[in-house]
């Protein structure tokens, strides 16, 4: 799946034309490399996003095309940001 896609499906980021924007402009890494939109993700991938002062690191634990909001959360990937952790999928 396309990073810009699994960031919105995943709800990490809420639209995917702003995943596009973030990743076009260098704030976004997969496992420490600057990544595209089109980059393919897949599962164990680490993502760290930097937008402003805040990081937020997630690790995939899963790819599915289509969840629902509630299982997004629950399902999708592991996030680390700042020490505290949610479970997303």
């Amino acid at each position: 799946m396309r990073l810009d896609k699994y960031l919105k499906v995943s709800r990490i980021i809420k639209r995917r034309t702003i995943a596009k924007e973030a990743c076009e402009s260098g704030m976004i890494q997969i496992n420490g490399k600057v990544a595209k939109p089109s980059t393919k993700v897949k599962e164990g991938d680490v993502i760290e996003i930097e937008i402003g002062s805040r990081k937020t690191k997630a690790k995939i634990k899963m790819i599915k095309s289509h969840v629902l909001k509630n299982e997004a959360e629950v399902t999708m990937c592991y996030k680390k940001s700042n020490e505290i952790c949610i479970n997303f999928l």
